[in-house]
């Protein structure tokens, strides 16, 4: 069995813990929306309470998809969810976390996904995670749908096997690394 965070980046991202193995269909655990302190420009993701939930659930790996600028994004909402995604991988990594950045593209080509349709991730999640409906069943979980299916694509990514255990070598050993 292992335990994998999947992390939709940004103030209006996802995190979800997936457990993989067992010999058992893959489980969403738990997922939330990236907590959030302040208001307006100074809203920025709540690291005591990110660090507390992973703490809890104690991920074995994380993957977190490659955070990158939007067309026609401002200056200033860039530089909020550049913060935010440094916010998230300097908590990973506090937390001792091996941490796999992952093309958008890597992620959604394993589950079938073309470019960025939201509800149509979260309608997938919902189909791969039967029992978790209720932490994806509002349109705005899209976040948290994209978390669990980053989280299922570290059976392609990382090689966790679907029997629970990891592929020789296939966990990284340094903190972090990136997967195109």
């Amino acid at each position: 069995m292992t335990r994998i965070l999947g992390i939709d980046p940004g103030v209006r991202g996802g995190l979800a813990f997936v457990i993989i193995g067992d010999g058992v269909a893959p489980r969403l655990i738990d997922a939330l929306d990236i907590p959030v302190i302040g208001t307006g420009a100074k809203e920025r993701v709540d690291v005591i309470a990110l660090r507390k939930w992973i703490v809890f659930h104690r991920p074995e790996h994380a993957l977190i998809e490659r955070a990158q600028a939007m067309p026609k994004q401002g200056a200033s909402s860039g530089s909020k969810y550049g913060r935010a995604v440094g916010a998230l991988e300097a908590v990973i990594t506090c937390c001792e976390i091996p941490l796999t950045i992952v093309e958008p593209s890597r992620w959604k080509k394993f589950h079938g996904l073309r470019g960025g349709d939201k509800e149509g991730a979260r309608q997938l999640a919902l189909l791969q995670f039967p029992a978790a409906h209720d932490l994806l069943r509002r349109k705005k979980d899209h976040g948290r749908a994209e978390a669990a299916l980053i989280a299922l694509a570290a059976v392609s990514i990382i090689k966790v096997s679907l029997s629970g255990d990891a592929a020789e070598g296939a966990l990284p050993r340094q903190n972090s690394e990136a997967v195109t």
